[in-house]
């Protein structure tokens, strides 16, 4: 993972292809899947890269506040006024 951390561009090509059917891959993301073709910003890459990320994926959609809000918020009561 360091190695990764190290580098200045990271591309990543069909590599979904080689897992499919054999081992499972992990996406957490705080961006809505339905923001993914904005931000990404060319039309044929999205959906190309959602395409290959959704189809026959389990999605699980967390609700609720970020658990750091909670955290600072809780930090804040706890101090000294």
């Amino acid at each position: 993972m360091n190695q990764l951390l190290k580098r200045d561009l990271l591309i990543l090509v069909d590599w979904g292809l080689h897992r499919r059917g054999r081992r499972s891959i992990l996406i957490a993301s705080q961006l809505l899947i339905e923001h993914w073709h904005d931000t990404i910003g060319e039309a044929a890459l999205a959906d190309a890269t959602l395409g290959r990320l959704l189809h026959g994926a389990h999605r699980l959609n967390l609700r609720g506040e970020p658990m750091r809000k909670r955290a600072a918020e809780s930090t804040d009561r706890d101090r000294p006024e």
